[in-house]
Protein backbone atom coordinates (compact mmCIF):
# COMPACT_ATOMS: atom_id res chain seq x y z
CA UNK A 1 0.00 0.00 0.00
CA UNK A 2 1.26 3.46 -0.83
CA UNK A 3 1.48 6.06 1.90
CA UNK A 4 0.95 9.56 0.63
CA UNK A 5 2.48 12.49 2.41
CA UNK A 6 3.17 14.92 -0.41
CA UNK A 7 -0.33 16.28 -0.88
CA UNK A 8 -0.12 19.91 0.21
CA UNK A 9 -1.91 22.25 -2.18
CA UNK A 10 0.36 25.17 -3.09
CA UNK A 11 -1.27 28.49 -3.89
CA UNK A 12 0.13 31.47 -5.81
CA UNK A 13 2.37 32.72 -2.99
CA UNK A 14 3.64 29.24 -2.20
CA UNK A 15 4.61 28.77 -5.83
CA UNK A 16 6.46 32.09 -5.77
CA UNK A 17 8.31 30.90 -2.66
CA UNK A 18 9.36 27.80 -4.60
CA UNK A 19 11.04 29.98 -7.20
CA UNK A 20 12.79 32.03 -4.51
CA UNK A 21 13.93 28.89 -2.69
CA UNK A 22 15.59 27.54 -5.82
CA UNK A 23 17.15 30.90 -6.67
CA UNK A 24 15.06 31.23 -9.80
CA UNK A 25 12.53 33.99 -10.51
CA UNK A 26 9.24 33.07 -12.19
CA UNK A 27 10.10 33.07 -15.92
CA UNK A 28 8.73 36.41 -17.21
CA UNK A 29 8.31 35.25 -20.79
CA UNK A 30 6.12 32.30 -19.85
CA UNK A 31 3.91 34.47 -17.63
CA UNK A 32 3.59 36.97 -20.46
CA UNK A 33 2.66 34.21 -22.91
CA UNK A 34 -0.01 32.95 -20.51
CA UNK A 35 -1.56 36.41 -20.25
CA UNK A 36 -1.37 36.84 -24.02
CA UNK A 37 -3.27 33.60 -24.68
CA UNK A 38 -5.65 33.62 -21.72
CA UNK A 39 -6.76 37.24 -22.19
CA UNK A 40 -7.35 37.08 -25.95
CA UNK A 41 -10.70 38.92 -26.39
CA UNK A 42 -11.84 36.29 -28.90
CA UNK A 43 -11.68 33.55 -26.25
CA UNK A 44 -14.80 32.25 -24.57
CA UNK A 45 -13.09 31.64 -21.22
CA UNK A 46 -11.03 34.72 -20.46
CA UNK A 47 -8.19 34.26 -17.98
CA UNK A 48 -7.94 30.48 -18.47
CA UNK A 49 -6.20 28.10 -20.86
CA UNK A 50 -6.73 24.51 -21.99
CA UNK A 51 -4.16 21.73 -22.46
CA UNK A 52 -3.35 22.58 -26.09
CA UNK A 53 -2.71 26.21 -25.16
CA UNK A 54 -0.59 25.10 -22.19
CA UNK A 55 1.51 23.01 -24.56
CA UNK A 56 2.02 25.97 -26.89
CA UNK A 57 2.93 28.32 -24.02
CA UNK A 58 5.45 25.97 -22.42
CA UNK A 59 7.12 25.01 -25.69
CA UNK A 60 7.29 28.60 -26.97
CA UNK A 61 8.97 29.93 -23.86
CA UNK A 62 12.53 29.69 -22.60
CA UNK A 63 11.10 27.72 -19.70
CA UNK A 64 11.24 24.37 -21.51
CA UNK A 65 14.98 24.65 -22.18
CA UNK A 66 15.61 24.64 -18.42
CA UNK A 67 14.10 21.16 -18.32
CA UNK A 68 16.06 19.66 -21.22
CA UNK A 69 12.80 19.44 -23.11
CA UNK A 70 11.72 21.71 -25.92
CA UNK A 71 8.70 19.58 -26.77
CA UNK A 72 6.36 18.86 -23.88
CA UNK A 73 3.81 16.47 -25.39
CA UNK A 74 0.09 17.19 -25.53
CA UNK A 75 -0.52 14.08 -23.45
CA UNK A 76 1.74 15.38 -20.65
CA UNK A 77 0.05 18.79 -20.82
CA UNK A 78 -3.37 17.17 -20.57
CA UNK A 79 -2.27 15.35 -17.42
CA UNK A 80 -0.78 18.57 -16.02
CA UNK A 81 -4.10 20.33 -16.62
CA UNK A 82 -6.09 17.49 -15.07
CA UNK A 83 -3.82 17.45 -12.00
CA UNK A 84 -4.91 21.00 -11.10
CA UNK A 85 -8.42 20.93 -12.57
CA UNK A 86 -10.32 20.86 -9.28
CA UNK A 87 -13.57 22.14 -10.80
CA UNK A 88 -13.42 19.66 -13.73
CA UNK A 89 -13.63 22.49 -16.27
CA UNK A 90 -10.73 21.26 -18.40
CA UNK A 91 -9.15 24.70 -17.99
CA UNK A 92 -6.26 26.21 -16.02
CA UNK A 93 -6.30 29.60 -14.31
CA UNK A 94 -3.24 31.79 -13.71
CA UNK A 95 -2.85 30.78 -10.01
CA UNK A 96 -3.07 27.13 -11.10
CA UNK A 97 -0.49 27.82 -13.79
CA UNK A 98 1.85 29.32 -11.18
CA UNK A 99 1.27 26.27 -9.00
CA UNK A 100 2.26 24.05 -11.91
CA UNK A 101 5.49 26.00 -12.47
CA UNK A 102 6.33 25.63 -8.78
CA UNK A 103 5.79 21.87 -9.01
CA UNK A 104 7.96 21.59 -12.10
CA UNK A 105 10.85 23.43 -10.47
CA UNK A 106 10.49 21.30 -7.35
CA UNK A 107 10.59 18.10 -9.39
CA UNK A 108 13.51 19.34 -11.47
CA UNK A 109 15.65 20.06 -8.41
CA UNK A 110 14.74 16.76 -6.78
CA UNK A 111 15.68 14.87 -9.95
CA UNK A 112 19.03 16.59 -10.33
CA UNK A 113 19.84 16.00 -6.66
CA UNK A 114 19.77 12.26 -7.38
CA UNK A 115 21.20 12.42 -10.90
CA UNK A 116 24.67 12.93 -9.49
CA UNK A 117 26.52 11.97 -12.67
CA UNK A 118 24.34 14.38 -14.72
CA UNK A 119 23.50 11.61 -17.17
CA UNK A 120 19.91 12.85 -17.51
CA UNK A 121 18.65 9.55 -16.06
CA UNK A 122 18.03 8.01 -12.65
CA UNK A 123 17.91 4.30 -11.87
CA UNK A 124 15.29 2.31 -9.98
CA UNK A 125 16.96 2.85 -6.59
CA UNK A 126 17.24 6.59 -7.16
CA UNK A 127 13.63 6.79 -8.39
CA UNK A 128 12.45 5.12 -5.21
CA UNK A 129 14.50 7.54 -3.10
CA UNK A 130 13.32 10.67 -4.86
CA UNK A 131 9.68 9.57 -4.65
CA UNK A 132 10.16 8.78 -0.95
CA UNK A 133 11.58 12.28 -0.49
CA UNK A 134 8.19 13.61 -1.64
CA UNK A 135 6.48 11.63 1.14
CA UNK A 136 5.26 8.67 -0.94
CA UNK A 137 5.93 5.14 0.28
CA UNK A 138 5.51 2.64 -2.53
CA UNK A 139 5.75 -1.14 -2.34
CA UNK A 140 8.14 -2.95 -4.64
CA UNK A 141 5.19 -3.82 -6.88
CA UNK A 142 4.17 -0.17 -6.97
CA UNK A 143 7.70 0.90 -7.90
CA UNK A 144 7.86 -1.81 -10.54
CA UNK A 145 4.64 -0.49 -12.08
CA UNK A 146 6.19 2.98 -12.37
CA UNK A 147 9.36 1.57 -13.93
CA UNK A 148 7.42 -0.45 -16.50
CA UNK A 149 5.52 2.67 -17.52
CA UNK A 150 8.24 5.33 -17.45
CA UNK A 151 11.68 3.69 -17.78
CA UNK A 152 13.85 2.70 -20.73
CA UNK A 153 16.56 0.05 -20.68
CA UNK A 154 20.00 1.71 -20.78
CA UNK A 155 23.13 -0.44 -20.51
CA UNK A 156 20.96 -3.37 -19.53
CA UNK A 157 19.22 -1.61 -16.62
CA UNK A 158 15.95 0.35 -16.35
CA UNK A 159 16.51 4.11 -16.21
CA UNK A 160 14.11 7.05 -16.10
CA UNK A 161 14.83 10.17 -18.14
CA UNK A 162 13.88 13.58 -16.79
CA UNK A 163 11.00 14.05 -19.22
CA UNK A 164 9.47 10.72 -18.18
CA UNK A 165 10.11 11.56 -14.54
CA UNK A 166 7.99 14.72 -14.89
CA UNK A 167 5.15 12.71 -16.46
CA UNK A 168 5.42 10.18 -13.62
CA UNK A 169 5.31 12.89 -10.92
CA UNK A 170 2.32 14.62 -12.50
CA UNK A 171 0.31 11.40 -12.68
CA UNK A 172 1.38 10.23 -9.22
CA UNK A 173 0.36 13.50 -7.61
CA UNK A 174 -2.93 13.66 -9.53
CA UNK A 175 -3.87 10.09 -8.62
CA UNK A 176 -2.88 10.70 -5.00
CA UNK A 177 -5.04 13.82 -4.82
CA UNK A 178 -8.00 11.93 -6.32
CA UNK A 179 -7.48 9.09 -3.81
CA UNK A 180 -7.13 11.47 -0.89
CA UNK A 181 -10.43 13.20 -1.67
CA UNK A 182 -12.11 9.82 -1.20
CA UNK A 183 -10.20 8.93 1.97
CA UNK A 184 -11.91 11.09 4.63
CA UNK A 185 -10.20 9.25 7.51
CA UNK A 186 -6.75 9.68 5.88
CA UNK A 187 -5.90 6.06 6.65
CA UNK A 188 -4.88 4.94 3.18
CA UNK A 189 -8.25 3.48 2.24
CA UNK A 190 -10.74 4.94 -0.21
CA UNK A 191 -14.08 3.91 -1.69
CA UNK A 192 -14.66 4.10 -5.45
CA UNK A 193 -17.55 2.81 -7.44
CA UNK A 194 -16.83 1.63 -10.98
CA UNK A 195 -17.86 4.88 -12.66
CA UNK A 196 -15.77 7.00 -10.25
CA UNK A 197 -12.77 4.77 -10.87
CA UNK A 198 -13.14 5.16 -14.65
CA UNK A 199 -13.45 8.95 -14.29
CA UNK A 200 -10.23 9.16 -12.25
CA UNK A 201 -8.23 6.73 -14.37
CA UNK A 202 -9.35 8.02 -17.77
CA UNK A 203 -9.28 11.66 -16.69
CA UNK A 204 -5.52 11.42 -16.22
Amino acid sequence: MAFYGYHQQMQFQAAAMQFAQFGLPPPPDINMLFQQVANDPSRQHLGQIDAEQLQWIVNQSEFASQFRNRNFSLETCKVMTAMLDRDCSGLMSFPEFQELLGCLFHWRNAFFNYDTDRSGHIDAFELNNVIASFGFRLSQLGLQALLQRYSKVINGRPAVAFDDFVACCVRLRALTDAFRRRDPMQNGQAMFNYDEFIQVAMGL
